[in-house]
């Protein structure tokens, strides 16, 4: 069962997206707050496995709200909700940690669609964005000379997630313990300066194309 929060302050929207969480056979909603400051309060300790966050939130900020989150959930995938495609901020947020980002007009299949795939390590997202953020990742030389740091293992684990394996199916293809994987990850995470699995993926992805849109 998938885990999901929601930090949206529009009422109507909070309630539907509850809905459409509690209509998915594999999902169940934990918590919805109004307020990036009372999600922060309430979410570490129902630790979700993704969370719905409104990038545009009444006081503190829908990417402040990301960054605070990651560094208390840093397992916790984040998907950004927005009116519309706004990529400065997007881009920023997903900077900041968030694993992608939905349009509020999504249908309700398309959103059930989003939180699957963040859970298993993907990033949902339009062609643009990650556009940009492999751009952000592609200064010269930096990617690809980040990743050679990595221990061969570190690079097995790497390559897996950048293909989309969850951290279970990562173990069980390398045979180790998901902690081990755990571990493996805090040390990509530290040595490629960066805070979630999207940004881990598309660093590695930009390191084999250092040359992309040059």
């Amino acid at each position: 069962m998938i885990r999901v929060a929601i930090i949206e302050d529009n009422p109507t929207v909070r309630q539907s997206l509850e809905t459409i969480v509690g209509m998915a056979d594999d999902c169940q909603c934990v918590g919805a707050w109004g307020a990036a400051e009372e999600g922060l309060q309430k979410a570490p300790a129902l630790k979700p496995d993704v969370l719905l966050l409104d990038i545009q939130l009444p006081h503190m900020s829908g990417v402040e709200c990301a960054e605070r989150l990651m560094e208390r959930l840093p397992d916790t995938q984040i998907i950004m909700v927005t009116v519309y495609e706004d990529p400065d901020r997007i881009f920023a947020a997903l900077r900041a940690g968030a694993s992608g980002y939905l349009l509020k007009r999504s249908a309700p299949e398309q959103i059930v669609a989003a939180i699957r795939e963040a859970c298993q390590g993907g990033a949902p997202m339009s062609a643009e964005i990650a556009r940009k953020v492999i751009a952000h990742f592609r200064q010269p030389g930096s990617a690809a000379s980040a990743v050679e740091q990595l221990s061969p293992r570190e690079k097995e684990v790497l390559e897996l997630l950048a293909e989309g394996f969850d951290n279970k199916r990562i173990a069980s293809r390398l045979s180790v313990s998901v902690d081990a994987v755990r571990w493996h990850l805090k040390h990509i995470y530290s040595k490629l300066h960066v805070h979630s699995r999207t940004q881990a993926a598309l660093k590695y992805h930009a390191s084999k194309t250092p040359h992309l849109g040059s």
